[in-house]
């Protein structure tokens, strides 16, 4: 298990889906099982698809930025800030496992959205 290349495949998966093309994302760097632990997510690849195809048609102007990418072993955890139309951001929390393979085959993320106000001046990412 290669820690630094599987870093590299989970932001460059997410990425690639998030800004739009779910399609290759699922092409090159999902195995042949897609466990999905997202409840607004379908199981399996085309869940996975027809979730960011909405999403991008819904909401073209997001944008993303990677915080930390975090591996150990065959997963991977990504610390993200988004930020989505009239100024709505949020923080994730996205948990990637890869297959023998290097391909990730299992997802789990955490969301929460930045409030207005805060009762400290520390940001949540």
């Amino acid at each position: 298990m290669n820690t630094k290349d599987n870093k590299e495949k989970a932001i460059a998966f997410y990425k690639t889906a998030y800004e739009g093309n779910p399609k290759k994302a699922i092409e090159q760097y999902v195995g042949d099982v897609y466990i999905q632990h997202n409840p607004d997510v379908s199981d399996g690849t085309q869940g996975f698809i027809d979730y960011f195809e909405k999403m991008q048609k819904e909401y073209s102007n997001k944008s993303i930025e990677f915080v930390r990418c975090i591996s150990e072993g065959n997963l991977v955890a990504l610390h993200t800030h988004q930020t989505w139309p009239d100024n709505d951001e949020y923080i994730t929390m996205d948990f990637f496992r890869f297959n023998e393979n290097g391909k990730i085959c299992e997802h789990w993320d955490s969301i929460q959205q930045i409030p207005k106000e805060s009762m400290n001046e520390n940001k949540m990412y």
